[in-house]
């Protein structure tokens, strides 16, 4: 029995681990790696095994950092089972759709500016087609039930309250005489997140598997969102600001909402209009309805207390499909609000609007996720004076403004006190993942003085034996 450490290790993006039991191979998570263009044109298109002879993916959740090279794996010859929670399911076919329609048009774009350079051109990762294909082998399973994966894997969902769907995994693994159990956290969610329940603890295992994005840093309370957010909104209000908010569509737009939601029913923005700028945002939200099972008591009081009461939508706010109505933003004369994918800042719509925005004092772009190395969200956070998009220099004079009180990623506390619920006489070693070097080396430090035997931060290709 085997594990060989191969996305998201000493990094953020990219997540993917290789499991081998019984001469069975399983992959954990299939996620798009994102950096500088190159290494990840070619990280994204090389897989370290032939996919024709993957037996079956285990997937996380819908984020595309976790799922999105799902259809070039399709496309290089994979056809076994992904298995995942019923709401990622429904998640993955329309964001894996939206994310090869993303690819097909960005390459378009940057081919047409090769063109006039004598560039040769690029091409897509993959494509509407090749996302079609994967959709019918996702397979949606309730929480809290095992299921076998392969001969000699059996797996379990637990809600790891990230995103809707999420789940950390909980896997026994069988060959011949031995029995071994590993738990896998996926993207770790904060308590009292809004709409979403709480992390669920997996159970006791003999290996673990954990993500450390923010294993040296600690969040703003939740409690904190409101204000924090509001701040900056009346400074924006003030000045007449475009207020350009880069979002993952799946769950920091629709918190986003929802808390805007709450400040509108306050009448603390009631007169400040709100768009989201994404189809796919438009897309998800409609799967977060179709989802309640996936609520906190706090959001389902709101849907009881009154049917008519949507919690992803509020008088001022609109959302945009047609790509007309999303470039008459660009003239449009502020203040307002425009909550555009994608999250990193690294393709989609938004790239158009701080194409158009960042040059001006008066706007704002504010951060609400993480944002990793080399893409221009870092940049962003940064300060760098002046940033690329789509190739072309643009001047950074919008002010920029960074919330984590958003995020939905655990922060250090979080996640020690999630950790520290494993049995650590019965934990024999435990793996650091999706997480920057020197966050995983601070929670490493925290574990071990918490009591944790061997912590491990693995390097791409490491294997070790179960």
């Amino acid at each position: 029995m085997q594990i060989r450490f191969h996305g998201a290790a000493r990094t953020v993006t990219g997540s993917m681990h290789i499991l081998t039991v019984g001469g069975k191979t399983v992959v954990l998570d299939c996620g798009i790696f994102h950096g500088k263009r190159d290494e990840a044109r070619e990280r994204n298109r090389s897989f370290p095994f032939d996919p024709a002879e993957i037996a079956a993916v285990v997937l996380s959740h819908a984020h595309i950092d976790h799922s999105g090279n799902l259809p070039g794996l399709v496309k290089q010859g994979f056809h076994g089972p992904i298995y995942c929670t019923k709401a990622t399911a429904d998640l993955c076919a329309v964001m894996l759709k939206d994310s090869a329609h993303i690819q097909e048009k960005d390459a378009e774009y940057v081919n047409k500016k090769h063109a006039k350079k004598h560039l040769p051109p690029v091409e897509p990762l993959y494509t509407q087609a090749d996302a079609h294909n994967t959709v019918p082998l996702l397979i949606g399973m309730d929480y809290s039930a095992t299921f076998p994966v392969v001969d000699g894997i059996e797996a379990r969902f637990e809600d790891a309250g990230h995103i809707l769907g999420s789940a950390s995994i909980a896997l026994t693994l069988r060959e011949g005489s031995r029995t071994v159990t590993l738990a896998f956290t996926g993207d770790l969610g904060r308590p009292n997140l809004p709409i979403l329940r709480d992390p669920v603890f997996l159970g006791d295992a003999d290996y673990l598997i954990s993500e450390s994005t923010y294993g040296g840093r600690i969040h703003a309370p939740v409690s904190a969102m409101e204000e924090q957010l509001l701040d900056p909104l009346r400074r924006g209000i003030e000045r007449k600001a475009k207020m350009i908010i880069p979002a993952f569509s799946v769950g920091r737009t629709q918190e986003l909402v929802y808390v805007l939601h709450k400040l509108s029913l306050a009448g603390k923005i009631d007169h400040l209009p709100v768009f989201v700028d994404s189809p796919l945002s438009v897309n998800v939200t409609e799967v977060f309805r179709n989802h309640p099972e996936c609520f906190d008591s706090e959001t389902w009081e709101i849907l009881n207390a009154d049917h008519d009461n949507d919690p992803f939508g509020f008088e001022r706010l609109q959302y945009i499909r047609d790509v007309e109505q999303s470039k008459a933003l660009n003239d449009r004369p502020g203040p307002f609000i425009v909550i555009s994918s994608q999250g990193m800042c690294e393709a989609g719509r938004v790239l158009h609007h701080l194409a158009n925005g960042i040059g001006d004092p008066r706007n704002m772009v504010l951060i609400v996720g993480y944002q990793a190395e080399h893409t221009l969200g870092k940049k962003l956070v940064m300060r760098e004076p002046v940033v690329n998009i789509f190739g072309e220099p643009h001047e950074v004079k919008a002010e920029v403004v960074v919330l984590n009180a958003f995020s939905g990623h655990a922060d250090r506390n979080e996640l020690l006190a999630y950790l520290q619920q494993f049995d650590k006489r019965r934990l024999r070693s435990s793996f650091l993942v999706h997480g920057d070097l020197d966050q995983a080396e601070k929670l490493t430090a925290g574990m071990k003085e918490a009591g944790f035997g061997r912590v491990v931060i693995p390097t791409r290709g490491d294997r070790v034996e179960l």
